[in-house]
């Protein structure tokens, strides 16, 4: 067969693929549900919080839920970055029905890549993609060590105070490169740039754009001031760079605002909710103990709206980092903050609660195409992309237990992919669309080529071709591999129709197409 009949073939069935998932035979909601919590989270921290989140969000149990696999799918996708393995769907679907997110959150709770995954997301927010400067920083080292806090399940309010109230050598406490990476190398000035390190945090751990009054007040009516920001800028004054590395001392801050004749001292201070901030302490310790704070709101919601974000890969408030200190707030971001808080933090317990919730249970699957899916349709980030891709060829879960040259095959691919495709960068979550490009990157790319091609030992689709008993397993088991659900009726007869009659390597090649058509099929680049 020709390349063009591969892509006429890609592109019937993609039109079949989605015609089916839109238009199945189920009722459907005629709008989105409401966040809800369906099942118990296991958490006792506070039987009270708990009960109280279920009465103020009462609602009814889930109609037009989705699948099983589907629901799988979106898991590893949101917490490992890829496609559940074929491995991994005999053993989900072996589980006892009512227990199946509960064992599939504790698998990926206990898989490195999730924390692996999950910190750089993290790492995105607050430093950044660059690589800085490399003498004092070092991206990695500080990568690494919120995956191992993040796999320990250490609370999120300890991981931010450790970040903001760093000291020492960017290469044995990691977590001095959070303030390290805002070093200009450029610059005359010696130290983390103290502007910078604001606008971080109040992006990344309260969830405000007060940055944008860096230069001059507000102009659109809006509450914050410059003095404002620099005040909060203030609070990093005293970071500065020595022999023994990142130190605290008592360096004044200093600023010209707009319109004054000369720099000024900046007292530090906070923006808001200045009752919680401790008179004792650094600097720094103050400023981390006020941004953690229980009752500083804002840090709950921030990150609320970001592991959201990640689960659905769209955020309850968008932008992800301009959240209204005043509101008003989505019913499921405030209840949820309030679970954060009292919770300690806990972040297992904050996706727990999320993958228990309707809203990430709904079918995403519409009658009327006007409609707003119930689960929000996304395109897939390029690592989701590039990892779904890797995993479809193998029909074992490749992680941290895999032999040691499949996951070098691993990273060396999927970072040469992300490097064609385009990265997202740190603002993740901008809704962007897929660019040809990106498409053909997929359909004519290396990585896709190398995956499907005739390979025993390395690639499932010449795996199925020799060891499924029929051609119905066969299909069945490719449509696994990649789009995690089982073929339709027609699908299954469609493809065993192109498989009869064929031996050895005709029929290897015909694997080899379907494997092809199913990845650069619609449904496999989004999610859904």
């Amino acid at each position: 067969m020709t390349r063009l009949t591969f892509i006429s073939l890609w592109l019937l069935t993609t039109v079949s693929l989605v015609l089916f998932w839109l238009y199945q035979d189920k009722p459907y909601p005629p709008s989105a549900p409401k966040f809800e919590n369906t099942t118990n989270t296991g958490k006792t921290h506070d039987k009270q919080s708990t009960s109280s989140l279920t009465q103020s969000l009462e609602r009814n149990l889930i109609q037009n839920r989705a699948s099983d696999l589907e629901i799988l799918r979106r898991l590893s996708m949101a917490l490992t970055g890829t496609i559940p393995s074929v491995e991994w769907i005999r053993d989900y679907e072996a589980w006892p029905e009512d227990q199946r997110i509960s064992l599939a959150l504790e698998r990926i709770f206990g898989d490195r890549r999730s924390s692996d995954y999950l910190a750089e997301r993290f790492a995105r927010a607050f430093v950044g993609v660059e690589n800085g400067p490399f003498l004092v920083y070092r991206r990695r080292r500080m990568v690494d060590d919120l995956s191992e806090m993040i796999h320990a399940n250490r609370p999120y309010d300890q991981i931010v105070k450790k970040l903001i109230t760093a000291k020492g050598i960017w290469t044995s406490k990691p977590e001095v490169n959070f303030l390290t990476a805002t070093i200009d190398p450029n610059n005359d000035k010696e130290g983390p740039d103290e502007i910078k390190l604001a606008a971080r945090v109040s992006r990344a751990f309260l969830g405000i754009r007060i940055d944008c009054v860096q230069c001059h007040n507000d102009m659109f009516g809006d509450r914050w001031k410059q003095k404002d920001f620099h005040q909060m800028a203030s609070f990093f004054s005293g970071a500065e760079m020595s022999l023994t590395g990142l130190i605290e001392s008592e360096k004044p801050y200093k600023y010209r605002y707009k319109r004054q004749p000369a720099p000024a001292l900046v007292p530090p201070q906070v923006p808001f909710n200045e009752s919680l901030l401790p008179a004792e302490g650094s600097l720094r310790e103050r400023l981390a103990a006020w941004v953690t704070h229980p009752e500083n709101k804002p840090f709950a919601r921030a990150l609320v709206n970001r592991v959201w974000a990640m689960m659905f890969n769209k955020p309850l408030v968008n932008p992800v980092d301009s959240i209204p200190v005043e509101g008003p707030f989505p019913e499921a971001l405030e209840s949820l903050a309030n679970e954060a808080i009292a919770s300690g933090f806990d972040l297992r317990h904050l996706i727990t609660m999320i993958a228990n919730s309707s809203r990430f249970q709904i079918t995403s699957r519409t009658l009327d195409q006007s409609e707003t899916p119930p689960f929000p349709m996304t395109r897939l980030r390029p690592e989701q992309v590039a990892g779904s891709i890797i995993q479809s060829a193998s029909l074992e879960t490749v992680d941290a237990d895999s032999h040691i040259l499949s996951r070098v095959i691993r990273i060396l691919q999927q970072s040469e992919f992300i490097k064609r495709y385009g990265d997202a960068g740190e603002d993740e979550f901008v809704g962007t669309g897929g660019t040809i490009p990106q498409r053909l990157t997929v359909m004519n790319g290396k990585l896709v080529e190398e995956r499907t091609e005739e390979n025993l030992v390395m690639n499932a689709a010449t795996r199925i071709g020799a060891l499924a008993p029929n051609d119905s397993v066969a299909v069945e088991m490719a449509y696994l591999a990649t789009l995690t659900r089982r073929p339709t009726e027609s699908e299954t007869q469609y493809f065993t129709n192109r498989f009869r009659g064929k031996k050895k390597k005709k029929r290897a090649t015909e694997m080899q197409d379907l494997f092809w058509s199913l990845i650069n099929s619609t449904e496999f680049a989004w999610n859904h």
